[in-house]
């Protein structure tokens, strides 16, 4: 189980990174672009999910690409999810409360991804081996 706390840590430790709080909500971005953000679900969002509605915590991130949300959605359910304001859009929302840390650690590095320049990314990825 994550923690807002471990959101901000891990994203604390991605190059870059800035924490923007605005309205009581935080999110994480690269020069004024998000990659996560919090994001309570609005009445829509609970209209539509219906009893499928988490109860905690949720946490928005970027992905690549509507493709890696579908394969992200399809493979873990129980912990991504989205809402048709998210239809057509890359990005997934995280039940905060059932991700484990490596989980959310690979999704906040692939949203961060997305929104750094290339060659901060692959340099990133160079020093831990994973580029």
């Amino acid at each position: 189980m994550a923690t807002w706390d471990d959101v901000a840590r891990l994203g604390a430790q991605l190059p870059g990174t800035e924490l923007v709080v605005k309205r009581d909500t935080r999110s994480w971005g690269v020069k004024g672009k998000a990659y996560a953000w919090e994001r309570p679900l609005r009445k829509t969002d609970l209209d539509a999910l219906g009893d499928a509605a988490p109860e905690g915590d949720v946490l928005a991130v970027r992905v690549p690409d509507v493709g890696a949300k579908e394969a992200l959605l399809a493979d873990e359910p129980g912990v991504f999810f989205t809402t048709p304001h998210f239809d057509g859009y890359p990005a997934v929302l995280v039940r905060l409360a059932e991700i484990d840390l490596p989980t959310l650690e690979e999704a906040l590095v692939e949203g961060w991804l997305c929104r750094v320049p290339k060659k901060v990314g692959k340099q990133y990825l160079e020093e831990r081996g994973t580029g």
